[in-house]
């Protein structure tokens, strides 16, 4: 009993009852996924190397770069990947334990709701990591930082530093941050789908 859980979980994260989750799944799960491991790993990879402060001294460089980035882009975006699948992952192991297809979801009141909520949850985490995004790491990279290194150096208290290849991060933040809008569009448009349908099965005479 335990495997048949297991594979109507599995199913039902890969094969969620609307066409727009589904096309949500594969393109969370393809083309973000995908972007975020090749290219963000190319783009962020040795950013932490190639970060260079005035004067070039290892202690400050890496104090300013801990300043520049509080979290690193790599693992918040992970974090943003993880966090946002929760919601769904959690309505389908209910679904899982409760022997619902997924064919059936969308015809039972309960789960249509829990599933309802299930995307609404999946917006409010988008809104939320959008807002963090913007907050950590703005919309554009300049190509100067200018560090308060008056906790470490005495003679001054402000070390200029070189971000590298900060044109590319302002590519990549304006992709990731376009990602997120359309996850977002994405699920607002499965919840009218969801209704459409709801008001369809309803609407179905009685046999």
């Amino acid at each position: 009993m335990s495997l048949n859980y297991i594979k109507n979980f599995y199913e039902g994260c890969l094969r969620p009852p609307t066409v727009i989750g589904q096309f949500h799944t594969l393109f969370f799960g393809s083309v973000r996924t995908f972007f975020l491991g090749v290219l963000g790993f190319a783009v962020y990879g040795n950013e932490a190397l190639h970060f260079s402060c005035d004067p070039d001294k290892r202690e400050i460089n890496l104090y300013c770069y801990n300043q520049f980035r509080p979290i690193t882009p790599q693992v918040f975006w992970a974090l943003q990947l993880v966090t946002v699948l929760v919601p769904g992952a959690v309505f389908h192991l209910y679904a899982a334990c409760k022997n619902i297809d997924q064919d059936e979801i969308l015809q039972r009141p309960m789960s249509t709701v829990f599933y309802i909520i299930s995307v609404l949850l999946r917006i409010i985490l988008e809104v939320l990591v959008f807002w963090l995004q913007s907050h950590l790491f703005g919309f554009l990279v300049d190509p100067i930082y200018m560090c308060d290194v008056s906790a470490l150096a005495k003679i001054f208290n402000i070390s200029k530093c070189m971000v590298p290849e900060h044109f590319e991060k302002t590519i990549f933040l304006s992709a990731m941050y376009t990602f997120t809008i359309i996850t977002i569009l994405l699920c607002i448009a499965e919840i009218f789908e969801i209704l459409f349908r709801r008001l369809g099965y309803l609407n179905q005479p009685v046999t």
